[in-house]
């Protein structure tokens, strides 16, 4: 029996160094997030504005991400992450100065549009490419490793922020600026090994196609849903500015507001963190199914405790313990999504994985604000956990499949055999 080598996909030069790249932009993207919800509610103190950063986001997201997902199975896909990074940078740098300048809202809204329309263009090119980085054995390696290392860069981003905010609000939007154009710089020096790709043709039908496929694949369809309706509902870091303000007792932790709410923000990448590393020394998951529906479910349990909470400690266990299980759960999903797809689809299904994961993200924080300008933020909250533990129940019974998934490496396997069964079928219908 092969031993564990748990350190495998970071002796892969490519991999390590695209990983370092992204774990920078992800920490400006972190900081920069912070700091516009806080702007925002700052200068408007209405949730329903604050719900409408989430919504400003989505937007984008729902009407770009599957043509971007037709590109990045048709051209470049390094190149398309570079121009993706060229318009957010210069959106950040805007940022900043309508911000210094004290321009409205709904110019922080456009801007944070154009920002999302861009970051939407390369987003599916960003997740399809990493196969190519690292070999199909050590794959799953590979994504517990980018959740671990992002998840750092996650706590340190929000803390970070809260820093900057209190210090200087503006300097959050050019640390994302820079951070962008340094990942485009390390991209520009980027080889990566040949793969097939998809002819040019009918963009439409071509995207459809990517959307039948996971249709079809009832195990990729029930882990992409499981997670869009749990987080939808899920949605409590986008109200983090109002507990942090006006609901938990942060006077008694020595705390201002402002830093306050960086360090509940950290506190899922915080648990997630602790996650990820835990996994990534682990062997390779052989009852991931079950796994996902219980750590689902936990999320969903840990975001009540949440809105029960004025305890700042309490919120913070609370607020860790959903990005533990939140990390457990998108490493199967990501494992399920990619080496369950073949290469010249992945960009097309990445889209897809990308609209459910991004809008329910985007969507769910509107959804928070409007429930919490309706009735309460508690109520908000807590009946988005209770929503959360409902629709585990349901998809445990629609998605049997997923639900008895055993290791994910069968998922290789299984893929190899269907493209070849489609490879003989093909080959019979030429010669008939």
């Amino acid at each position: 029996m092969a031993t564990h080598d748990p350190y495998a996909a970071l002796r892969v030069p490519l991999f390590r160094n695209f990983l370092i790249a992204t774990c920078l932009v992800r920490m400006g993207t972190a900081a920069q997030g912070l700091a516009i919800a806080w702007e925002v509610y700052d200068r408007t103190g209405d949730a329903l504005a604050l719900g409408l950063v989430g919504l400003v986001q989505a937007i984008p997201m729902l009407l770009l991400t599957l043509p971007a997902g037709y590109l990045a199975d048709v051209f470049d896909r390094r190149k398309l992450i570079i121009l993706s990074l060229a318009g957010a940078t210069a959106s950040s740098a805007a940022l900043a100065v309508f911000s210094q300048n004290q321009a409205s809202i709904e110019w922080l809204y456009l801007l944070l549009f154009i920002d999302s329309v861009f970051v939407r263009l390369g987003w599916p090119a960003r997740s399809a490419i990493m196969p190519l980085l690292v070999s199909e054995e050590i794959f799953e390696s590979a994504v517990k490793w980018r959740t671990s290392l992002m998840q750092i860069t996650g706590i340190a981003g929000p803390a970070l922020g809260g820093i900057i905010i209190a210090i200087h609000l503006q300097t959050a939007y050019v640390l994302a600026a820079i951070s962008s154009a340094a990942f485009i710089v390390f991209l520009m020096g980027m080889r990566l090994p040949d793969a097939p790709r998809i002819e040019r043709g009918n963009m439409i039908g071509q995207v459809v196609e990517g959307l039948q496929f996971v249709w079809r694949k009832r195990i990729l369809l029930g882990a992409i849903s499981l997670d869009l309706f749990a987080v939808l509902l899920g949605g409590a870091v986008y109200l983090l500015p109002i507990f942090a303000r006006d609901i938990i007792d942060v006077a008694a932790v020595g705390l201002e507001p402002e830093e306050a709410l960086g360090w509940l923000r950290a506190a899922p990448a915080g648990g997630a963190t602790a996650m990820a590393i835990l996994l990534a020394y682990m062997p390779p998951l052989r009852h991931s199914g079950p796994i996902l529906f219980w750590c689902v479910a936990g999320f969903g349990a840990s975001t009540i405790v949440f809105g029960f909470s004025t305890s700042f400690w309490i919120s913070m266990l609370a607020l860790a313990l959903t990005g533990a299980f939140d990390n457990v759960s998108m490493v199967i999903r990501q494992v399920i999504v990619q080496m369950a797809t073949p290469n010249a689809m992945r960009g097309r299904v990445s889209a897809v994985n990308a609209i459910f994961v991004g809008s329910s993200n985007e969507i769910g924080g509107f959804e928070s604000g409007a429930v919490a300008a309706l009735s309460t933020p508690l109520i908000s909250v807590v009946s988005g956990g209770i929503g959360t533990m409902l629709v585990v129940v349901a998809w445990a019974r629609l998605f049997p499949g997923l639900r008895e998934l055993g290791s994910l490496s069968d998922l290789t396997a299984q893929r190899i055999e269907e493209e070849r069964a489609s490879d003989e079928a093909a080959a019979a219908m030429k010669r008939e």
